[in-house]
């Protein structure tokens, strides 16, 4: 039976999906929804290793991962999770580790489509001229979890 938890992030209120087969949702949502105080078993350890992301102790995920989507959208997810923490890939990088530069709109949209956010890491996924490009969760959110994994930190002058 799937089940569904509301946690609070600090980009807003996150939706986990999963069950006994794996994780098959994650979202940020645009509105409020009460917080779920009791975490279903099956959902556990998603929440802590989302946590443990947030607080900055986690760099890599350990979940088992059930995305709906087409083979090809899974193949594109897939590539994600292979970039790594503190790392970014272009659209076309993405396309030729994929076999097919001229997939491109293909792989970008698939990206867009990504179900699991954060842990399918669609947001280490910029324009080749370095530009922070769409991002289904909202582009302030793309730019703070780009910095959240930087190992440079911004630091104020004032």
């Amino acid at each position: 039976m799937e089940e569904t938890v509301f946690i609070n992030t600090p980009l807003g209120i996150a939706k986990l999906v999963g069950d006994e087969n794996g994780l098959s949702q994650i979202t940020v949502l645009n509105s409020e929804e009460p917080i779920t105080d009791i975490i279903p078993e099956v959902l556990e350890d998603a929440v802590y290793q989302l946590n443990e992301y947030f607080e900055g102790k986690r760099e890599t995920f350990n979940l088992d991962l059930n995305p709906e989507g087409t083979d090809f959208q899974k193949r594109v997810w897939k590539a994600l999770e292979k970039i790594s923490f503190g790392k970014t890939t272009s659209y076309l990088e993405l396309s030729k580790t994929l076999g097919d530069t001229k997939a491109i709109r293909a792989v970008a949209n698939a990206n867009g489509k990504n179900p699991l956010w954060i842990i399918v890491p669609c947001h280490r996924v910029i324009g080749s001229d370095g530009s922070l490009t769409g991002y289904a969760g909202g582009l302030h959110r793309k730019q703070w979890l780009l910095e959240h994994e930087s190992p440079y930190k911004q630091t104020s002058l004032f």
